[in-house]
């Protein structure tokens, strides 16, 4: 006889946890189906840990630029392997808790390899168990996995994923970071921060392609301040492992074919999701280039069939997923009968980005390129953080705040961010987006000072000709 449950979950990453415990909170019976570790990538291989890192980097900054605080450190030094096991502890302790959250939750763990063999049937193998489920409802919730080079499969000893990036066999001492978005920026980071010297390769015309051109070009020549050497327009040909290293053939926009040798090299070229073998295809579920297909509720093609996260396509954030999560749960249960939870569509245009390197980079809505291609007609204010008392005496003064306006409704089409604590900061604009606020209320709202947020308020002052402080 098969397990019966009002929804299965596969897969318990940000997006599929939170679903599975949104809907044990809305009286459905629940199971949740994980091959790996509770919490997925994200928790175990992606956002956490690699924070984790980089705190660590952030620290041994500070502990070598000691004297510009007025103190001093002898002879500053850091072991790797430690550096990277209180990544994993950190890591292993938010697995503990997602469990225990499952468990308060009286969520069902069904661990191993799950596949949807029909309309709400899924079966369960691990090892040689397998265990039949069954449920008015599946959320897809798999995830992706890092886009491998196709003439340059990863080896975890010379080229690297995030994954093995994250637990690295030794110090590099001369890294190439092939891919310019928050995952190879955030790397990029932090082993130069660790005293790697680090080469970034973008094809495209900048790095941070989907960031605000301002900030990409504040980054470029931050990073490049910092001792990074970045190569944009430019692509690799070639990238072969070799005993000491990594050789690569490299052409930049000149056309010109060079060839470098590096320690290592991490490979940050995007991710490809996790639909393959899980049975989408025997139910017909549509996809777009590997993505499953969904309305802004999760809803696939398929009755019954729901896809959150990272699975469905772009922007491959935890935050979407989870945010994703509650509203699939919230439909579902809405399904099932429920009167009193009321979903709303997903709006991607509130959905936060940030990357947590050396400086942070934060951003949410339109950039100005875009928002003109759009058709506004906009206003964009600008505010540095060399005019800010609290960036001043942190010694934080690189950096930015960046708004654009319509300039007709006053409408916040976009908040672009990039130096110290931004991604705590950008919250404050993802608020301002959500509850539709026009500049005249960020305006009048009263920021506490000394802080680092007083240059969001002054970069709306800015947009109106009314900037206080520069």
């Amino acid at each position: 006889m098969a397990d019966t449950y009002d929804l299965i979950v596969l897969g318990s990453g940000p997006g599929g946890y939170v679903a599975a415990i949104r809907a044990s909170q809305l009286g459905l019976k629940v199971a949740i189906v994980e091959r790996e570790r509770l919490g997925g990538i994200c928790l175990n291989w992606g956002c956490i840990p690699t924070k984790a890192l980089l705190r660590s980097a952030e620290v041994y900054h500070y502990m070598t630029h000691a004297a510009q605080y007025g103190l001093s450190v002898e002879k500053p030094s850091f072991s790797l392997d430690k550096v990277v096991d209180r990544s994993r502890k950190v890591a292993g302790q938010l697995n503990a808790g997602v469990k225990g959250l499952m468990k308060k939750n009286k969520v069902a763990v069904h661990e191993g390899v799950g596949t949807i063999t029909g309309k709400g049937k899924l079966s369960v193998v691990q090892g040689d168990k397998t265990t039949e489920l069954t449920a008015k409802h599946i959320i897809v919730a798999t995830g992706a996995r890092a886009r491998d080079l196709p003439f340059a499969k990863a080896d975890g000893e010379r080229i690297w994923t995030y994954r093995h990036a994250m637990v690295p066999p030794a110090m590099p001492t001369k890294l190439l970071v092939i891919g310019s978005g928050a995952i190879g920026v955030e790397f990029a980071s932090f082993y130069n921060d660790m005293g790697a010297e680090v080469t970034i390769v973008e094809m495209l015309d900048r790095i941070m392609p989907v960031e605000d051109a301002e900030v990409s070009d504040f980054m470029t020549k931050q990073l490049t301040k910092f001792g990074m050497t970045i190569k944009t327009k430019t692509g690799l040909e070639k990238l072969e492992a070799t005993a000491s290293g990594v050789k690569a053939t490299i052409k930049g926009p000149d056309g010109k074919v060079e060839t470098a040798e590096f320690s290592h090299a991490i490979v940050a070229i995007g991710i490809v999701p996790n639909t393959e073998n899980i049975g989408l295809e025997k139910l017909g579920v549509e996809t777009d280039r590997g993505h499953i297909k969904t309305d802004g509720y999760g809803r696939t093609n398929v009755d019954g069939i729901w896809a959150i996260g990272d699975v469905t396509g772009a922007p491959w954030l935890a935050h979407k997923a989870s945010h994703e999560g509650v509203i699939a749960a919230e439909a579902i249960a809405q399904a099932l009968g429920n009167k009193d939870v009321h979903p709303h569509a997903m709006d991607k245009g509130n959905i936060p980005g940030c990357t947590y390197s050396r400086p942070q980079v934060a951003s949410v809505g339109l950039t100005e390129a875009k928002a003109k291609e759009a058709g506004y007609e906009v206003k964009v204010g600008k505010f540095p953080f060399i005019g800010n008392g609290k960036a001043i005496a942190l010694g934080e003064a690189e950096g930015f705040v960046k708004t654009v306006f319509d300039a007709k409704t006053g409408e916040l089409l976009g908040a672009h961010m990039v130096g110290a604590e931004v991604t705590e900061m950008i919250q404050g604009y993802v608020v301002a987006r959500q509850l539709e606020t026009t500049e005249a209320e960020l305006m009048e709202t009263v920021f506490a000072h000394p802080t680092i947020s007083e240059s969001m308020h002054e970069s709306v002052l800015a947009a109106y000709g009314r900037a206080l402080h520069i």
